[in-house]
C-alpha cells in the first residue's frame, strides 16, 4: 500500500524526496488501515458477553454518537452523529457496545445510506429487539471540497425496524428524544 501512496503522490506532480513527504506513504498506508478496521471487526465478537435479562420494555435511546466514515465514491470523509434507539424484549445490551457498532460499520468504505441500515439490523440481530431505530445526521467532504461545494448541506439516514417501522407513536418518540 505504500509504494502505491508514493505512485498516487508522485503522479501528481509532486516530489516524494521532498522533506515533509518522505514518510507520507507510510503514514497514508497505516491511516488508511486505521480508517478501514471495520472490515475486521465482527459484531458477535464486540458483544463480549454484554447482554442482560431485563424487565424493562421502555425505549433505550443512545443518542449523538461521533461517526467517522470514507465515501466509497471519492474516498473522502464523511462524519456526524447516530442515534440509536431501541425497544427491549428481555435483554438490554451494555450501552457502550452502540459506539462499537457504530465504529464496525463506519470505518468501512460506505455509503451513508447502508451504514444506517447496517447499523439497525446488527443491533436488531444481536439483541432480539422488538424494534429499533437509527438515525443518522452527517457532513460529507466530497459535498463541501468538490463537486457542488455546499458547505452547510447536512444529510439524514433513518431505518427503522420491528415496531418502530409500524408504530408512528414509538416512532415519533424516537425522534422527540433525539432532538431533545
Amino acid at each position: 500500500m505504500e509504494n502505491n501512496y508514493k505512485n498516487i503522490i508522485e503522479s501528481i506532480g509532486e516530489d516524494i524526496g521532498r522533506e515533509g513527504l518522505k514518510n507520507t506513504p507510510k503514514r497514508a498506508s497505516e491511516a488508511l488501515k486505521f480508517l478501514t478496521e471495520g472490515y475486521g471487526m465482527k459484531p458477535e465478537k464486540l458483544m463480549n458477553d454484554a447482554l442482560f435479562d431485563c424487565d424493562n420494555e421502555g425505549i433505550v435511546v443512545v443518542k449523538s454518537i461521533e461517526l467517522y466514515s470514507l465515501c466509497e465514491h471519492h474516498l473522502l470523509p464523511f462524519f456526524g452523529t447516530c442515534h440509536i434507539g431501541y425497544l427491549p424484549n428481555k435483554k438490554v445490551i451494555g450501552l457502550s457496545k452502540m459506539g462499537r457498532f457504530v465504529d464496525a460499520f463506519a470505518r468501512r468504505l460506505q455509503v451513508q445510506e447502508r451504514l444506517t441500515g447496517e447499523i439497525a439490523e446488527c443491533i436488531e440481530r444481536v439483541t432480539g429487539a422488538k424494534g429499533v431505530a437509527v438515525m443518522i445526521e452527517a457532513q460529507h467532504l466530497c459535498m463541501m471540497m468538490r463537486g457542488v461545494q455546499k458547505q452547510n448541506a447536512e444529510t439524514i439516514t433513518m431505518s427503522m425496524r420491528g415496531d418502530f417501522e409500524y408504530d408512528m407513536n414509538m416512532r415519533s418518540e424516537f425522534e422527540r428524544l433525539v432532538k431533545k
